[in-house]
């Protein structure tokens, strides 16, 4: 499952914050798109007081302004989900694609391969399962990015983890650029990563540089991307995770 639906299992309350919020900024004749104006809109604001309300800690399981803010573009823009496969992600971190950065929607959800990316735990606890990233581009050129960890089936909630906003313009020097300083982007020393392959986000630009490159890499792929209709039978948790109940595009390799 979707963090959004792990989050939201009730998509119609989503819908109507969704409306509610653009009638609100209408009327007081603000932008909706900037996370600072969202968060202060009555909607949002009642909307985030029913979320934390069996919460009764100041932070609490999930970072809700930056994913509820996620959440109505994510909706908004049709809830356009991506599955990139292993072999892609792997080619993504050894290599830049070349063609362009253009994001395929305006908003979206880009799932990894389970347990293939890590980022350190909450306040220095242990590494987390990098499950994917929500992407939003407001007007022509801001994007905002909110990787999600720590999905699990036996764990009520995840962490969302809120990077500072930045310009779209300056994706294609994401692609190339060497973000941790030392020519080691993605390279971790967890146990067992030589077996499986593993790798580490440890900053916000390797985050923004392997959005990048997904980007890039479905750009000049187009291929590349199956688009799955949602399944038509019961989800089954007996046999292992619950699959998502939407719809999404399979991103392979090839050639």
């Amino acid at each position: 499952m979707t963090p959004f639906e792990i989050a939201f299992p009730d998509e119609g309350r989503v819908g109507a914050l969704a409306d509610a919020v653009i009638e609100e900024a209408s009327s007081r004749r603000v932008d909706p798109e900037l996370p600072g104006i969202f968060i202060t809109l009555g909607a949002v604001d009642d909307f985030i007081g029913e979320l934390r309300a069996p919460d009764k800690s100041e932070g609490g399981v999930l970072q809700y302004g930056p994913l509820v803010f996620q959440a109505v573009h994510f909706l908004r823009a049709g809830k356009p989900l991506y599955l990139l496969e292993t072999p892609v992600a792997r080619q993504l971190v050894k290599q830049a694609p070349t063609a362009h950065p253009s994001p395929p929607a305006p908003a979206g959800y880009l799932q990894l391969p389970q347990h293939l990316f890590w980022m350190g735990g909450a306040e220095g606890g242990p590494p987390e399962s990098l499950d994917g990233l929500f992407w939003f581009v407001s007007g022509p050129d801001t994007t905002h990015v909110l990787p999600i960890t720590g999905v699990l089936p036996d764990r009520p909630g995840f962490r969302a983890v809120p990077l500072p906003e930045a310009p779209l313009a300056d994706a294609p020097q994401w692609l190339s650029t060497d973000m941790r300083g030392a020519g080691i982007d993605y390279e971790t020393s967890l146990p067992g990563h030589d077996l499986d392959g593993l790798y580490a986000v440890e900053t916000a630009g390797e985050v923004l540089k392997l959005l990048a490159r997904f980007f890039a890499y479905l750009e000049g792929a187009p291929a590349a991307g199956e688009a799955i209709p949602a399944p038509q039978e019961p989800r089954d948790a007996s046999t292992g995770p619950v699959a998502s109940a939407l719809p999404y595009t399979r991103v392979a390799l090839v050639a």
